[in-house]
């Protein structure tokens, strides 16, 4: 996602057409900004053959009178252009903002039904950068881009056509310069073009490093890898104002390279107009015209150059969001299948799962191999093994947060794919490990923003879990900020409020993955008895390192490399003498 195949291109019509169907809502201002763009391009030559007619019919012949009322009229004229000019500048920002606006909320429900398989493969700074800056350049395409292109060659066309018009002569010796000016235009705009593309590569880069280093400074200072990353960073952060300074220095040689080939039309007009006028083939008026229409005839073809390029960063910033939303990496949910009156019977049937995408992985790659088990409605089924032996993608197969290859997992004897994902995980709360909390208050990350769940409700649950005590005691109890991801709570404080949050949803199926395994001691205890008043009467699937926490489970599995090779109860499998005796005697040792 980092190339782009616009590059290279100054429009793309397909590309455009995705983007221009956005403005269907607005597309009475965009034809009203358009009326307006070439109303502006009539308007602005009248005022130079008005005041050209000034000098040759009142001011040389002293007519103070007449003098007084084109000066009126040419008052009025800037004063209508200048209203006109805030409207269409006005509008087409507004449109260009309403666009970003819908493209952006699009893009961003497209991107939260991903599966969590894509966010493993892409870097979350690159997709902040496509949904915050690469939008932002959309929206030149209005503002910036397509319709002050096509109103400055409207400008062009009437400027060019009026001084052939008035003075053919004048007009060919105005345009002396201007091949020249086509051509440097033109290697400006290719230099720019590519300097354009390196700033967008490098604010991705950027936007990915410190993300992520952000994210994980607490690696990078306990390794003690603060110079090394610096120093990545800096490199970084040196190609990126490389490409910021490539651009400038286009810039730079651009514009004093247009103010001198003006400044020669200017003397090629000056020098010949003056002839003409002493011979009596042209009159100071029109000399004077011709002086204020260079003007007009350069300052388009100067900002064309700029304005192609701002249109075609927008084209390239629409192919990388466009990418986005014609990513198919979101999970079929087209269940017909009701919770309603769910029980919460689990059956896992012969499933095999792999990481990888596809429906044939290699051996070495399938993470669950022939996984069979029941849990009946309201039975607590627990789960361990060592580390990478598939406990955790028993859930996130069950919570379809990745799809299976083979096999079926069936919920009340219903496969978990004929239910709405949304509904499948209404029915189904997971305490994580590592507890995610927002920046916001207590209630809102327990409730997660849910306006039907009442104050009264969480209360009730933080109580029932154990947690009311600690949240009374801090400033503002429920309405206290927790900072990011929950940064002035213990983790055992972060863990309960998960299991509140478990709770006001009143879940049939409830899975705890490893919920004890990095608090203290006394909130370990907190969190036992917290686990034995939610757990009851429902449904239950408890991943633990710690056998402690599990000794009273109806059922324990134990995974090894992806396949279960015992299951029993706590006193079955002790008596068995097999891996859970073992994992046991090294705990209670």
């Amino acid at each position: 996602m980092s190339s782009s195949t616009t590059q290279g291109k100054a429009f793309d019509r397909q590309l455009f057409g995705r983007v221009f169907a956005f403005t269907g809502p607005y597309r009475g201002i965009f034809w009203s900004t358009f009326a307006l763009t070439i109303f502006l391009a009539g308007l602005g030559v009248v005022r130079p053959l008005l005041m050209g007619d000034m000098i040759d019919d009142y001011a040389l012949t002293g007519d103070a009178r007449g003098l007084w009322i084109v000066s009126v009229i040419v008052t009025g004229l800037l004063v209508l252009e200048t209203v006109v000019q805030f409207y269409q500048a006005y509008w087409t920002a507004w449109l260009g903002q309403a666009v970003t606006f819908d493209l952006r909320q699009k893009l961003y429900a497209r991107v939260i039904g991903f599966k969590l398989r894509y966010f493993d493969k892409t870097p979350i700074g690159q997709l902040v950068t496509r949904v915050i800056s690469d939008i932002e350049t959309i929206d030149d395409i209005f503002s910036q881009g397509l319709l002050m292109i096509m109103g400055d060659i409207l400008k062009l066309l009437v400027v060019v056509v009026v001084m052939f018009v008035v003075n053919w002569k004048l007009a060919l010796l105005s345009m002396v310069p201007i091949p020249l000016l086509l051509w440097s235009t033109n290697i400006f705009k290719n230099s720019i073009q590519k300097s354009f593309q390196d700033v967008r590569t490098q604010v991705a880069r950027l936007n990915t490093f410190v993300q992520e280093h952000i994210q994980g400074m607490a690696i990078v200072q306990l390794f003690g890898r603060e110079e090394q990353e610096y120093r990545k960073f800096q490199a970084i952060n040196k190609e990126h104002r490389a490409a910021h300074i490539r651009s400038v220095l286009a810039y730079s040689i651009f514009f004093p390279v247009v103010e001198i080939l003006s400044a020669i039309s200017l003397g090629f007009l000056v020098w010949w107009g003056v002839k003409d006028v002493l011979a009596g083939f042209a009159t100071l008026g029109d000399v004077f015209a011709y002086i204020l229409f260079i003007n007009m005839l350069f300052r388009p073809i100067r900002q064309l150059a700029d304005r192609f390029n701002v249109l075609q960063m927008g084209m390239v910033g629409s192919e990388r969001v466009f990418k986005v939303l014609d990513t198919d990496a979101t999970l079929a949910d087209e269940g017909a299948a009701s919770v309603a009156g769910l029980r919460g019977d689990i059956r896992f049937d012969g499933l095999w799962f792999a990481y990888n995408d596809g429906s044939a992985a290699e051996e070495e790659h399938w993470v669950l191999r022939d996984i069979a088990f029941e849990a009946k409605a309201g039975q607590m089924i627990a789960l361990v093994g060592a580390t990478g032996s598939g406990k955790s993608s028993i859930i996130n197969v069950l919570s379809r947060s990745y799809e299976f290859q083979k096999g079926a997992v069936f919920l009340d004897g219903v496969d978990i794919r004929d239910y709405r994902l949304s509904e499948l995980r209404r029915s189904i709360s997971v305490v994580l490990q590592d507890v995610f909390l927002f920046s916001d208050t207590v209630h809102n990350n327990i409730t997660l923003n849910d306006p039907a769940i009442s104050r009264e409700e969480v209360e009730t649950a933080a109580r029932q879990v154990g947690a009311h005590e600690f949240i009374m005691k801090l400033p503002k109890g429920y309405d206290t900020e927790v900072g990011e991801r929950g940064g002035i709570l213990s983790t055992g404080q972060r863990q309960l409020l998960a299991f509140i949050r478990a709770a006001v949803h009143k879940p049939k199926v409830l899975v705890l993955d490893e919920a004890t395994s990095s608090v203290d001691s006394l909130s370990e205890q907190l969190i036992q008895q917290a686990t034995e008043r939610i757990t009851k009467g429902r449904t239950s699937i408890v991943i633990a390192h710690r056998l402690s926490t599990v000794q009273h489970a109806d059922r324990i599995l134990v995974l090894d490399k992806g396949r279960i090779i015992e299951q029993g109860n706590h006193q079955e499998l002790l008596a068995q003498g097999g891996a859970y005796r073992k994992l046991y005697d090294l705990q209670f040792r």
